[in-house]
């Protein structure tokens, strides 16, 4: 038995906070660690003790195995839990845990030896006869014998990182001319991520689900699965949606890959909690893809459906007790559909975000669940992954689950950065989602470039913005108990006030007159000025950042962050905008970068530099690469001209808008 008091998470975000809800709930010591750049993070205020261990970078906080342990040693700690991603996978944080004499709430080094290495796990798995993906897994790891091998397998193909995952060191190749680069990418993304720039090669299967098996197995030689996720909605080979159960799963095919699932943890003597994943084609034949020798993002939806708290198991388990049930006592009850909430933007590939947290208000109600990380008035650091939340919605049929996670979703407001909401709810509202039949192509397919603009507000939700700012602006220049006593806001001696906001959303605008129509009441009329549209507007309450309004008698409640007079965050039936009066800001037009100026998008290390000044280049050519929330980036040229001027240099850090260099354009 490893008896243990208190745990230390060597961990951040939401994982850490959810680690550290259920350890709390046991009667456990809880010691979260910080980095600088998290000094004000949730998971620091809400474990019973917390230790700095360095600053923002990952290399010198969260993936420093000394520091993690210096950490332990001087709280006190007797055990860890590494939550999911950084050094969770890292056997040799494992062995150093426990050769410090503390409990690692893990997997032995074994395991994670073997299934963290895409190879070696391949290998393991044919020995044990699980089905795995025809491809290449050899030692022999130079670029030339990558390339040749490349030949040997049918198009596409794709290049992986043999260590780690999350999408991190994977290159699609359509082309065989294209494998050189793909491979070159990939290894230095593979180093930067996991520290190893060995990859595997295998071949593409086309369209097929994603469907990993939960296992859990003690100490005792007990090991059961929990049934299946079917996570095919992904970006970058990133999952973005995930539900338990798999909405084709047949009873036999769940036996069949619950078997599997099991002899690859059996192969490996596995402890604790485990996913062994799956890709499944349209015929039913499933290969072997890669095993997580941790706990998953995505595990809350199995948690709701088997009533099983995964995080209180794993601990149960590292104490050397017995799981205590059997696979006939799993019970698979209802449907759970979990989003991830990233800030990125969708219309740019994807392109991960930082900057404020304005306002984080999220949703609550039957059937919701929130795993969150962040609060209002902290900053989304750019050294971290950009998933900020999971929102899950469960009930007793996938419909009822899938209808109250867009509730949730709606409902749920994130201000200040942008994030993937209103992409997330197009996923949940398509009709393939809805008939569960979306594949790992299901993005690519349903989604044109048009499709993954964030929705423009409405002159409806305009006007909400407006008639909320003028009752803010009143609240702030009167006494507001005079203005409601007496009704005198937005009004004369002589007659009512016309007032006019005017905001700009791409090529719309919306030019407002808003006119008092009755101020005891506060009614308020309000006309589009440019097409002539009309709409009364009735605030029935403002509280903070929550005001119900009825918009020609139908009731709306409004979300909204006022920063200062003329900047208002609003959200309106889940439809979310920055709202700038540029008539209070003189009509100032944000500053836009020609197709000249090249700039970063984001706060990252600047990889490689690819030109200099008097290169001509071609519209899309590659001319630096950025390592930014641990991906690589190619910045391409936007036009064909001539490098008038670098000011980029290799290996430093830039801030988003930094300009890199500038291009003359070809007359």
């Amino acid at each position: 038995m490893n008896h243990f008091n208190s745990i230390l998470i060597a961990n951040r975000g939401e994982i850490a906070c959810r680690v550290i809800r259920t350890a709390k709930q046991l009667g456990y010591r809880t010691i979260a660690v910080y980095s600088d750049a998290d000094a004000g993070a949730p998971h620091v205020y809400l474990a019973d003790d917390a230790v700095c261990i360095g600053s923002g970078p990952v290399s010198e906080s969260y993936l420093n195995p000394k520091l993690i342990l210096q950490a332990a040693a001087t709280s006190g700690a007797e055990s860890i839990h590494p939550g999911y991603g950084f050094l969770s996978e890292n056997a040799a944080f494992a062995d150093a845990v426990e050769d410090a004499g503390l409990v690692f709430i893990g997997p032995t080094r074994e395991a994670i030896d073997v299934m963290g290495n895409k190879a070696e796990s391949k290998r393991r798995m044919t020995e044990v006869g699980v089905p795995c993906v025809p491809g290449y897994e050899g030692h022999d790891q130079s670029d030339k014998a990558l390339l040749a091998e490349g030949l040997k397998i049918d198009l596409p193909l794709m290049v992986k990182a043999a260590a780690g995952g999350g999408g991190r060191g994977m290159r699609l190749v359509h082309d065989r001319a294209e494998l050189s680069n793909a491979i070159k990418l990939a290894r230095a993304e593979a180093e930067a991520a996991f520290g190893s720039g060995e990859l595997i090669l295998e071949k593409a299967i086309i369209k097929p689900r994603h469907v990993e098996i939960q296992v859990f197995a003690d100490t005792l030689g007990n090991i059961v699965h929990l049934g299946e996720r079917d996570c095919s909605v992904q970006r970058r080979h990133q999952k973005v949606v995930e539900e338990a159960p798999c909405p084709v799963m047949t009873q036999a095919l769940r036996e069949k890959m619950g078997k599997s699932a099991i002899a690859a943890a059996q192969s490996v003597n596995y402890r604790g909690a485990g996913t062994v994943e799956f890709l499944l084609d349209e015929s039913g034949f499933f290969y072997f893809l890669e095993m997580n020798t941790r706990l998953q993002v995505e595990h809350p939806v199995t948690e709701l459906i088997t009533g099983l708290d995964l995080v209180a198991l794993q601990i149960s388990v590292a104490q050397g007790h017995p799981l205590g049930f059997s696979q006939a006592d799993v019970c698979l009850d209802g449907h759970a559909i979990e989003v991830r909430l990233y800030t990125e933007d969708p219309s740019q590939d994807f392109l991960p975000a930082s900057g404020p947290v304005d306002l984080w208000s999220p949703a609550s109600g039957f059937g919701v669940r929130i795993d969150d990380g962040i609060i209002s008035g902290q900053s989304i650091s750019p050294f971290y992954d950009p998933m900020v939340a999971k929102i899950i919605g469960h009930g007793p049929t996938r419909e009822t689950a899938r209808l109250r996670l867009i509730d949730a979703l709606r409902e749920t407001v994130l201000f200040g950065t942008p994030n993937n909401k209103d992409f997330l709810l197009k996923c949940l509202e398509n009709p393939r989602f809805i008939a569960g039949a979306a594949t790992t192509a299901f993005i690519e397919e349903e989604f044109s470039n048009q499709d993954l603009t964030v929705s423009l507000p409405t002159f409806t939700d305009s006007a909400v913005a407006a008639v909320i700012e003028l009752y803010l602006e009143a609240q702030m220049h009167f006494d507001s108990s005079l203005l409601v006593s007496n009704g005198l806001k937005n009004w004369t001696i002589a007659s009512a006030m016309v007032s006019r906001k005017r905001y700009q959303f791409a090529e719309i605008t919306y030019d407002l007159a808003i006119s008092p129509k009755d101020c005891s009441a506060d009614i308020y009329e309000v006309t589009d000025i440019s097409s002539g549209q009309t709409i009364t507007i009735k605030v029935d309450s403002v509280s903070e950042n929550s005001s119900v309004l009825y918009v020609d008698g139908l009731k709306h409640v409004a979300q909204f962050k006022w920063l200062q007079q003329g900047q208002l965050h609003c959200s309106v039936k889940g439809r979310s905008a920055f709202f700038k009066d540029q008539i209070i800001l003189d009509g100032a037009a944000d500053e836009t970068m020609g197709g000249g100026r090249v700039v970063a998008p984001m706060h990252g290390l600047l990889l490689d530099v690819l030109v200099q000044s008097g290169d001509q280049v071609i519209k899309g050519q590659t001319l630096a690469v950025l390592e930014a929330m641990k991906m690589h980036y190619e910045i391409q040229a936007e036009i064909d001209g001539t490098v008038a001027e670098v000011t980029a240099v290799l290996g430093k850090q830039v801030a988003a808008d930094d300009v890199l260099l500038e291009i003359d354009e070809n007359e």
